[in-house]
């Protein structure tokens, strides 16, 4: 049994619907469909989330708005074009309208459900075109199913009962079709995930339901080695493993929120990324680590400008101990995580996430550090991005490191940290937001445009499965 799940670009209308239709009628093994709610259909246009979006807004601050009309062409178009039965529009525009009368417990959970019915409306209105064109098809809300959500209203994570309630769920021979990005909290309120909340249902259920495949559908043939809009024309990757998309995606790979796929990694559920456009194509495949036999040592190559870092100088600052403990508590009093802390006998890099810090809070926290380590030299550098270099064949070559290096060295683009995970998987670099896309290009001509630099030959130490 398959899962498969479809983006909003997909469903964005009549004419994609019947593609996805199509793809799922071609395969019987495709018995549970996940759905988003209908995304753009041209430039300028805009998703039905974010109409939803404008109309809870327009709801809590009590603006007379007809958003609950715009949603519902959208649904209409679609439904008209297989001909559904009237009853079922009729009840999806009666569900729009009802949204601003029904009880929340407050805004965030108000926000919340609104978001949550792009999904919910087009997964009912899917599994009625399946079956006007004589596919079986049932629409399983995620209370039914069982899909247990923290009381996050607008980031929620799922709860383990989840996937105790999923075990139980029944079904014949009809295919199974569920809304994405949505559940429900214990006290039955709806819960959105955060990011990429229609691939995580879709691993979810993967895992739940003991799926052979997960078969996610977007607009693009495969995941590539490098970003196409860096490197161009970039070679796309057959088959890697859970945790080089885990690492790739860390740093910029943006078909998969990093996190979406840790409970098919939990259940061990080959994923396979396609293209709804060109379905007959392999596409990615994403497998497990037990069994993969990499065949070059270097997968992907990515980096994300998203960075900062504070640099700190001083003599002697590995005598020092709780030097470094005396810094997390300050990080810790201005609710601040770091990314990564590269050290040496005198020197301490902190990377963070520059999305979660603000001018003024990263004044008040320098000063804070300034104060209480009375460092040498104290330097913000908000021009920092990391390099991730990705490949499970690093662990049988030697010199990989070096094969990273030069071509930076050679075209004077100037690494300012360097460093490789216990996994041996993946090499991080840091370097400035301005040369971060060369740098990309650089590493990608020497792996790629060189097939010597790029085949494993194992050595005797070698370890391919843990």
């Amino acid at each position: 049994m398959k899962v498969v799940k479809f983006g909003g670009s997909s469903l964005a209308d009549a004419a994609h619907v019947e593609k996805v239709i199509h793809i799922v009628q071609a395969d019987s093994q495709r018995k549970v469909v996940v759905t988003s709610a209908p995304g753009k259909r041209f430039t300028g246009d805009i998703k039905v989330t974010d109409l939803l979006i404008k109309y809870a807004n327009a709801t809590l601050n009590d603006e007379a708005n007809n958003y609950a009309d715009q949603i519902f062409d959208r649904y209409q178009e679609i439904g008209h074009g297989f001909n559904v039965p009237d009853d079922v529009l009729t009840d999806i525009y009666r569900k729009l309208k009802a949204l601003p009368t029904r009880s929340y417990p407050n805004n965030d959970y108000l926000m919340a459900a609104f978001k949550a019915h792009g999904e919910r409306l087009n997964a009912e209105l899917f599994a009625a075109c399946l079956n006007r064109l004589g596919t079986k098809a049932r629409f399983v809300d995620p209370s039914e199913a069982g899909i247990l959500l923290s009381d996050d209203p607008n980031s929620a994570s799922v709860l383990e009962e989840t996937y105790d309630h999923l075990q139980h769920l029944s079904y014949g021979d009809e295919k199974l079709v569920f809304p994405g990005f949505f559940g429900f909290t214990a006290d039955g309120n709806i819960a959105t995930f955060a990011r990429g909340g229609s691939d995580i249902t879709g691993s979810i259920l993967a895992r739940g339901l003991h799926a052979s495949l997960y078969e996610n559908f977007t607009d693009v043939d495969a995941i590539f080695a490098a970003n196409p809009k860096v490197v161009k024309n970039p070679a796309p990757i057959a088959k890697m493993t859970f945790r080089e998309m885990r690492e790739l995606s860390y740093a910029g790979f943006s078909v998969f929120n990093d996190e979406a796929i840790i409970p098919a990694i939990q259940g061990q559920v080959p994923i396979n990324v396609k293209n709804t456009n060109n379905p007959d194509l392999p596409g990615t495949l994403i497998v497990p680590e037990n069994s993969f036999k990499p065949t070059k040592s270097v997968t992907g190559i990515t980096g994300s400008n998203r960075f900062a870092a504070l640099y700190l100088h001083r003599y002697l600052l590995n005598k020092e101990v709780g030097f470094t403990l005396k810094i997390l508590k300050i990080l810790y009093k201005y609710g601040v995580s770091y990314e990564h802390m590269p050290s040496g006998i005198d020197d301490l890099t902190i990377i963070f996430d520059r999305n979660q810090l603000d001018n003024e809070t990263i004044h008040k926290m320098c000063a804070d550090i300034k104060a209480t380590v009375k460092p040498d030299t104290l330097e913000w550098i908000d021009d920092y991005a990391i390099i991730m270099v990705v490949g499970e064949g690093m662990r049988a070559r030697v010199g990989t490191i070096e094969n990273i290096i030069r071509p930076l060295a050679e075209h004077d683009i100037a690494v300012h940290m360097i460093n490789q995970g216990a996994s041996r998987i993946s090499i991080m670099l840091g370097t400035r937001e301005s040369d971060a896309d060369e740098a990309v290009r650089r590493i990608y001509q020497h792996f790629f445009s060189q097939a010597s630099s790029q085949s494993v030959t194992p050595s005797k130490n070698a370890v391919y499965s843990e």
